[in-house]
């Protein structure tokens, strides 16, 4: 049964509960097959919801989303009247086996994030794999994505890559994370609040130094703006950027023709990097830019913070 398009009716003219309104047209929807449908909906501009997920939400016995005032701003905007409940991380435990007994009873649930596509950066797969255990149908009805819309507009290598989401928020946890990302030879893909954006980028140029990478903020949106440039361009001009609103950070892969670097260069970098920074930090950000062995580096690294403390030593004599 296809969704059926009536033409002129206002959603105060005894609409169907099962209906969805799109350019003034009033449709009606079937009802949505039994099992749990994950619906990918807009990141910002609500135009990019699909026909699919419009007709499978009007269908759906409930919407389960991680927060209904953000979830009703679509369904008010579409005319949808199904039941709105809320399904997050700190209510999971408690609502999940509801969700699973719907489920059981033949109803039709579907699942949305607050934007974008449902369990990326969202808790929701252990609903999914309880679900699939139970043996109810999962069907996915794929749409927007924050991860692919970055992607597709910051003009670096698309053949692979690698999203992380979010970064730990404290710098030492972050810094030591981006260590084990710059090895990965793929680009990168990272959400980022915009409390954090800024201490983030200046992280990157110290970790990544010299790598392509662009940042996204408010795509989709009335404010959409991407910024391309090395990490280190990018983290000068942080101090001038926008922090409000959505962010994606994408990072180009570590060049695979780089050379490794001499012995001479090496230690001549630690010791630029050990007068402003640890024995950690210094080793981290030389193996990044060297290519060289960790535990060589690491070596060299100790043995030149003991000549620059034998050296502090003799002049204090």
């Amino acid at each position: 049964m296809g969704a059926k398009a009536i033409p002129n009716i206002s959603p105060d003219d005894g609409k169907s509960s099962t209906s969805y309104l799109v350019a003034g047209h009033c449709i009606v929807a079937p009802r949505a097959q039994p099992g749990l449908h994950l619906v990918a909906t807009p990141i910002g501009n609500l135009g990019d919801i699909t026909l699919r997920a419009l007709e499978t939400l009007a269908g759906a016995d409930a919407i389960f989303c991680e927060d209904t005032r953000i979830t009703r701003r679509l369904t008010e905007r579409y005319g949808l009247g199904a039941e709105l409940a809320a399904y997050h991380e700190h209510n999971a435990e408690a609502v999940r086996p509801k969700i699973l007994q719907r489920l059981a009873e033949g109803a039709a649930i579907a699942l949305v994030s607050d934007a974008g596509t449902p369990l990326i950066s969202d808790p929701g797969y252990k609903l999914v794999r309880a679900a699939c255990e139970a043996g109810h149908a999962v069907t996915a009805l794929p749409g927007p994505s924050a991860v692919l819309a970055a992607l597709s507009v910051a003009a670096l290598p698309t053949d692979r890559f690698f999203f992380e989401g979010f970064l730990p928020a404290k710098q030492q946890a972050r810094r030591t994370r981006l260590a084990e990302l710059a090895r990965v030879e793929s680009t990168l893909v990272l959400f980022e609040a915009g409390s954090r954006v800024q201490e983030t980028l200046a992280d990157l140029a110290h970790t990544m130094a010299g790598r392509q990478a662009a940042i996204c903020r408010e795509l989709t949106k009335l404010h959409e703006e991407v910024l391309r440039g090395t990490t280190g361009e990018l983290a000068a001009q942080a101090d001038g950027l926008e922090t409000r609103g959505e962010f994606v950070l994408v990072i180009g892969p570590p060049p695979r023709d780089a050379e490794v670097m001499s012995d001479g260069a090496v230690d001549a970098l630690l010791a630029d990097l050990l007068q402003r920074s640890s024995v950690k930090d210094a080793v981290m950000h030389a193996v990044e830019l060297s290519r060289r062995p960790r535990r060589e580096v690491y070596a060299r690294a100790l043995a030149l913070a003991k000549d620059v403390r034998a050296g502090d030593a003799d002049g204090a004599d």
